[in-house]
């Protein structure tokens, strides 16, 4: 049986690579994974399973950032092939996505469950073969009916919603790191 404590934390920010969609709301996890970068002192930047990686401590564990480079709908061929190496287990894996169902900059945090029509979150469970990992989602459902869902995830932030950005950028990465230093029951029972 494998020794868990022994493994490392694996966080990983789904979004989309790329310039066009760096300040767009389908890339919060990115921006959360930059935020988390900031306040471990690291930086996310080393190229592994078609993501980049990056390595900090928190609470006395070893944390490693991850932003798949596959493209939201693909991120679970990254995340699979980060999780094949021996120090990584799906028991110490936090993913954190946007979420169109939740009230703008709500967080959030789950033991598991179903992807929830996040696509991102769909490809991960479809490649783990399982429903069994923490997730940390964050709201960005709109104040107003939109017409088409995936242009509106694909939209920079309105100019209201970018006022609220950098506080809910700080909220998501306490969240992040409550569950790893407390646990995800303290951090749920904190954050929800």
């Amino acid at each position: 049986m494998d020794d868990i404590s022994a493994k490392k934390w694996l966080v990983v920010g789904l979004g989309n690579p790329g310039a066009r969609y760096e300040k767009t709301r389908h890339n919060l996890g990115f921006m959360v994974i930059d935020r988390l970068a900031e306040r471990l002192q690291t930086t996310v930047r080393r190229d592994e399973c078609r993501a980049l990686i990056g390595r900090g401590h928190a609470g006395g564990e070893i944390v490693e950032l991850a932003k798949p480079q596959t493209f939201m709908n693909l991120s679970g061929e990254s995340v699979s092939c980060l999780l094949r190496k021996d120090d990584r287990s799906v028991v110490k894996l936090i993913v954190i996505s946007d979420d169109l169902a939740l009230p703008f900059g709500t967080v959030r945090i789950r033991p598991k469950g179903s992807h929830g029509g996040q696509n991102g979150l769909r490809s991960i469970i479809d490649c783990l073969k399982t429903q069994e990992f923490c997730r940390l989602r964050i709201g960005i459902a709109p104040d107003r009916p939109v017409s088409d869902a995936s242009n509106f995830v694909l939209e920079n932030f309105s100019k209201s919603d970018l006022k609220e950005v950098d506080s809910i950028l700080d909220l998501s990465a306490d969240a992040a790191l409550s569950i790893v230093e407390d646990g995800v029951e303290k951090a749920m029972a904190k954050y929800n």
